[in-house]
Parts: C-alpha cells; structure tokens; sequence
C-alpha cells in the first residue's frame, strides 16, 4: 500500500489533532505515493536506527520520537538531524513519527491496561469536548493493594526493565497508582490530584523525587526509553491486524545508557 494510506491508517488509530502543540507528530521526510512494504519500528531515529533500515532495505521507519523536532533552516550533515535526514532521503526511507499523539490515544491505555488498574480516568486532560476527555497518563486502581516494593517488582515485570528508582518508603501501601510513560517531573501535581499513593513515570529528577514524597506522593522511575518501548510492541500488533500485507519488524533499539 501507499505511504499515503498507511499514515490514514496511523492516523484513525492516533489522530493529529490529539497531538501537543509543541509537538512534531507526522511525516517527517518521504514520497506519499511509495509504496510500503517493509516497515521499522523504533523508540527513536537515531544514527543506529537509521542505519538498520537503510541496510535491511526497509520502505518506512516509524517512529515514536519526532526526528525534527525543532525547526531547522537547513538539511546539511553539519548537524545530527540533518544527516540523519539526508541518509533516510538518499535511500528512499520514509519517516514517520507519532509522540503526543500515541501519548493521548495509544500510550496511556496500554500503560493502565498492563497495570491492571481498574477504572482508569485520563491524568491530565488536554482535549476535551462534549463526548469525552483524553490526554496523557491514566490513574486508577488497583485490584488489590500492595506494597511500594511489591509494586516496583511488578512494574519491572509488565513494562520489561531491569531496573526501577523508587522514591519513598518500601513498606507503603498502594492501593491508587498514576502512570504517565516518558518524561513525568511535571505530572507529580496530577498524581497527588488524582489522589495516587504512587507515580509511574520516567525521568524523575532530584528534587521532584524528594517533593512528591514530601506530599505523600511516592514514586517509581522505570525510564523515559523503560516504559516508552512499548509503542514497538503495541504498533507491531496494530499493523499485524489493520494492515496484513505489511512485513514489519523492530529495530536492534535497546537503552540509550548503561547501569554499571
């Protein structure tokens, strides 16, 4: 099919329109009219990424993070995003990015489902009419409660990571847990007005970390990349039944840091 008509499949799944203002969800480099047969799925275009697809001869490379993400006034291999724009363009890979998008619809039900929780309500609402509200992150309960230990392992299990920073006492109970996969310092307020006794999240900074324990807010950090992988996962299954004929695969995309 034509990348014209994936991206309408993308985009019934992920409207545009639920997508930050800041944001740089869409097409960032390719022809309408390819044809696509072979997609690549990944986190993030990096150099790695980049190269994978150009060397397994991939039609599209979808991404989570928006390649250009601030404007550039020039495509040169003077700057990062430029050669990695030029490299895609050489080789006739498409790319495509959906971030705040999937966030809204996509992201934050699958967090909450693979948590378990029960009657989830969207964190932090930034589209609302008089049908529904979406947004990023979800909040909801658990179906038993557990402790703050118990949860940290459990984490680790559904969203596959090694590891987890907890902020807060081990033995607390948690019964209400907010989750908001990606960067999550600004959602600590939305947790504690949901009313959570703990925030899923990822790049949680010093001092966010040790206020939201001062407000009764605990904290499990399982990494920007730990619980934003599963836009692979989740896309992979989505083409696998909205568009059959596509061969899709992920990339060799692993975290961008070592724990030693």
């Amino acid at each position: 099919m034509k990348l014209k008509d994936v991206i309408v499949k993308l985009e019934e799944l992920s409207p545009l329109a639920m997508a930050e203002e800041w944001d740089n969800s869409g097409l960032m480099c390719g022809r309408k009219d390819k044809e696509i047969s072979t997609v690549l799925l990944a986190v993030d275009a990096t150099d790695e990424v980049i190269e994978e697809a150009v060397l397994s001869g991939a039609d599209l490379l979808l991404t989570h993070h928006p390649l250009i993400f601030r404007g550039i006034k020039s495509v040169t291999e003077d700057s990062i995003c430029g050669r990695r724009l030029l490299k895609l363009i050489q080789a006739d890979v498409a790319c495509y990015a959906m971030h705040t998008n999937f966030d809204v619809i996509g992201m934050a039900d699958e967090a909450a489902d693979r948590l378990g929780l029960e009657d989830p309500e969207v964190l932090e609402v930034t589209f609302e009419d008089s049908l529904s509200k979406e947004g990023i992150g979800r909040c909801g309960n658990l179906r038993t409660s557990m402790s703050l230990k118990e949860c940290a392992e459990m984490v680790k299990e559904v969203f596959l990571v090694e590891n987890v920073r907890v902020y807060g006492d081990l033995k607390n109970r948690i019964s209400r847990v907010a989750v908001s996969p990606g960067a999550g310092n600004k959602m600590t307020d939305y947790a504690i007005k949901c009313r959570a006794d703990v925030l899923i999240t990822g790049d949680i900074d010093h001092h966010a970390g040790i206020d939201a324990v001062a407000d009764g807010l605990n904290i499990i950090d399982a990494g920007h990349y730990g619980l934003e992988k599963m836009f692979v996962s989740y896309m992979k299954d989505y083409f696998k039944k909205e568009m059959p004929e596509t061969e899709v695969s992920a990339a060799s995309q692993k975290e961008p840091f070592i724990t030693i």
